[in-house]
């Protein structure tokens, strides 16, 4: 068994889900403590029952909470050490034998997963994605990429499900409420993903055996649920290798739990 849930997704927080028959991990912990017990337990998960917390960088949407939730129940919380100096409010509430510090590109395990990190560009001090093996079975998630580069295709591909980024609209953004220097930020090379390019990697991750993608990390200003799902469809649209009943595509709420994916 390895099960996947977005717990919270989007500018505003994110808080994944991945589990086995005996491991059970967070990726991220971007809302407040409290949000992500109340999440977990909706889906018939007991927080103390949590494995560990994987770190992806320090920007507050994805530690939030994670001082607070690693504090109450007793959790480790796997993150390098570059992001971990960043971070020196969550990091002061986390015991100190809960720390454990990873290398990126380095493997490490976790109860029956095996987790390898890898670099992606964004504006944060070390940040990473993260691909998770249970025996063959291979999960990858990217989010906050500033653009997409081969070496990051490298590491997504063979990936049998995959949460990945699908910011914004590049229309929506322009026409969006935000100052032009946070447009530029969002747009820019270490900023996010647009749905445009989150559907030409699902694309050509097709090849390689994708079977489920989940697009996630959806701005509210500048980018609709709808939007996203119909700019990588028509994507996949134009793929020879693309068949609507091979690949399960969704967009993950931005604030409930999505369904389960058994991968």
């Amino acid at each position: 068994m390895l099960n996947f849930c977005s717990l919270y997704s989007g500018s505003s927080g994110n808080s994944l889900f991945v589990e086995t028959s005996h491991t059970k991990l967070l990726i991220d912990a971007g809302v407040s403590s409290k949000k992500i017990e109340n999440a977990l337990l909706d889906i018939g998960i007991e927080p103390c029952n949590i494995d560990g917390i994987l770190v992806t960088h320090e920007h507050i949407d994805h530690v939030q909470g994670l001082g607070t939730f690693s504090k109450k129940f007793n959790l480790p919380v796997f993150v390098n050490q570059e992001t971990l100096d960043a971070m020196p409010k969550q990091r002061d509430k986390i015991d100190t034998n809960n720390i454990k510090t990873f290398k990126i590109s380095d493997k490490f395990s976790i109860g029956d997963l095996e987790i390898k990190p890898f670099s992606i560009p964004h504006d944060a001090t070390n940040p990473c994605g993260f691909n998770i093996w249970k025996e063959d079975k291979k999960i990858s998630i990217a989010t906050d990429i500033g653009h997409m580069t081969n070496d990051i295709l490298k590491h997504l591909e063979e990936s049998l499900f995959i949460m990945l980024e699908a910011n914004y609209d590049p229309e929506v953004l322009r026409c969006s409420s935000y100052p032009f220097n946070l447009k530029s930020r969002i747009a820019g090379p270490t900023g996010h993903l647009s749905n445009e390019i989150a559907g030409k990697t699902i694309s050509y991750l097709l090849k390689s055996g994708l079977k489920n993608a989940m697009l996630g990390h959806l701005s509210k200003e500048s980018n609709f649920p709808e939007l996203a799902y119909q700019t990588v469809m028509d994507e996949l649209l134009t793929n020879q290798y693309f068949d609507t009943n091979c690949l399960g595509l969704n967009v993950a709420s931005r604030d409930n739990p999505s369904k389960l994916i058994t991968i």
